[in-house]
């Protein structure tokens, strides 16, 4: 299993090798530097995915360090440290790009949390900055056969050839980004590459910067020019996922990359003009969002030109398990199979959580499993429970025998653990106590 990388700067050496040790308990890859320059090497060098990083340090202010650790690695979640925490300083560091930012001593208590909550930031951040590569990313990669999506495969093969915009659709998890992958590979933009970006997993200013770019002196920390999205993706194809998120002033900025390929760099005065295919995706309804002020009206319009409604999971009939023995296969080390009772399950479930809830629900019964064949008792104590003979006392006792065994599986590891249970952390430890779970 990999480990989650995090860097701690802070030159107070042993408040940094106590935290260190804190993190490490937890079961984190840690990094230690105890000045800014030495971070930012560690950085460079290292797979990091998380900076906790003190604001007061021998040769950089940690607040000013956010924007430099934000330029160099755009999807690290920096945390900011303090001994005197002030709301001006707390309000520089979030606009410097800043995951959060709190008092030390005060706040030891949230750390592991917050810490967590970091990584999954991280976790978004860096899907949606993955320049997709064209192998394996076809209609092809579609998995299903229903009637529902066989009629959006067709719809979308229609508009991938051609130059119109396509709006995406669908609740969370129904294969958005899998069918903006599928678009652009049958589309003349192809050989130019897509990049993606996921409106709602970064900070409105970070978010501006990332698609517009900006030039040296626009901002404390640009140190040199830099080539947003929209420009790096020229003559290819740029997914805005959760565009329904996306803050208003940055829709005009959109709007006009619509109507005349043209924007302009943070700090710059000449506007610059690219030709990208733009393929947005939503999980909100937008005409409500549009009635509520809170997105513009000739954006919608812009953007639902073409427009493909993804269906949910649930309405999918057999899908659920051709998807499901696709995540067997790619999680068992063996052949495995599912049985009756298992799939029945599967076909019932309401599944809010659409595709992604399967294919964690499917991980975790391969972890739990030990045995060729997946069986009921290994699926979550939500599905369809009234209708097992199961009493409360078996319940609770098969979830204490499924926590520990993803204990042991992620060494011990509860953030991990917490991830492939589908539980908050501080749940885990609710239900570690409650179970009396102390080994680890």
């Amino acid at each position: 299993m990999n480990q989650k990388s995090l860097l701690i700067i802070d030159d107070e050496k042993k408040l940094c090798d106590l935290l260190a040790r804190i993190l490490e308990l937890e079961g984190y890859q840690v990094h230690k530097a105890y000045t800014g320059t030495e971070g930012l090497a560690i950085l460079k060098a290292k797979d990091i995915g998380v900076v906790l990083c003190d604001v007061k340090l021998p040769d950089y202010n940690g607040i000013d360090l956010v924007a430099l650790i934000k330029q160099q690695k755009p999807a690290v979640q920096v945390i900011n440290l303090t001994a005197y925490g002030t709301i001006a300083d707390s309000v520089t560091a979030m606009k410097n790009g800043a995951y959060d930012y709190i008092t030390k001593g005060d706040d030891n208590d949230k750390i592991i949390p917050l810490v967590a909550k970091a990584f999954e930031a991280a976790d978004k951040a860096t899907a949606s900055f993955v320049h997709q590569k064209a192998e394996d990313k076809g209609f092809e990669s579609i998995i299903g056969n229903s009637e529902a999506i066989n009629n959006v495969i067709a719809m979308a093969k229609k508009v991938a050839p051609t130059e119109a915009n396509v709006l995406l659709l669908g609740e969370t998890g129904t294969g958005k980004e899998v069918f903006a992958n599928a678009i652009h590979q049958a589309s003349q933009h192809a050989k130019n590459g897509l990049l993606a970006i996921n409106c709602s997993a970064i900070s409105a200013e970070l978010l501006e910067s990332e698609l517009f770019g900006y030039k040296k002196g626009a901002f404390t920390g640009a140190l040199q020019d830099k080539k947003g999205l929209l420009e790096q993706a020229d003559g290819g194809t740029l997914f805005l996922d959760e565009i329904g998120d996306m803050p208003l002033h940055m829709q005009a900025k959109i709007l006009r990359v619509l109507e005349d390929g043209t924007f302009i760099k943070l700090g710059d005065l000449q506007p610059k003009k690219v030709s990208v295919r733009i393929i947005a995706a939503t999980h909100k309804e937008l005409p409500t969002e549009v009635e509520k002020g809170n997105f513009r009206e000739d954006l919608f319009y812009r953007l639902s030109v073409f427009t493909l409604h993804l269906p949910a999971l649930r309405d999918r009939g057999q899908d659920v398990i051709s998807l499901a023995g696709y995540f067997i296969d790619r999680f068992a080390n063996a052949k495995v199979a599912m049985s009756n009772d298992f799939k029945n399950l599967l076909l019932t479930h309401p599944w809010k959580g659409n595709i992604r809830e399967l294919k964690n629900t499917i991980e975790r019964a391969i972890i739990l499993n030990d045995k060729d064949t997946l069986t009921a008792d290994l699926l979550p104590t939500n599905f369809n429970l009234q209708e097992t003979s199961t009493n409360a006392m078996d319940m609770a006792s098969i979830e204490e025998k499924h926590i520990k065994k993803v204990l042991a599986y992620t060494a011990g590891n509860k953030t991990e653990t917490a991830r492939l249970l589908g539980i908050g952390l501080a749940t885990l430890y609710r239900k570690m106590e409650q179970y009396q779970i102390s080994k680890f």
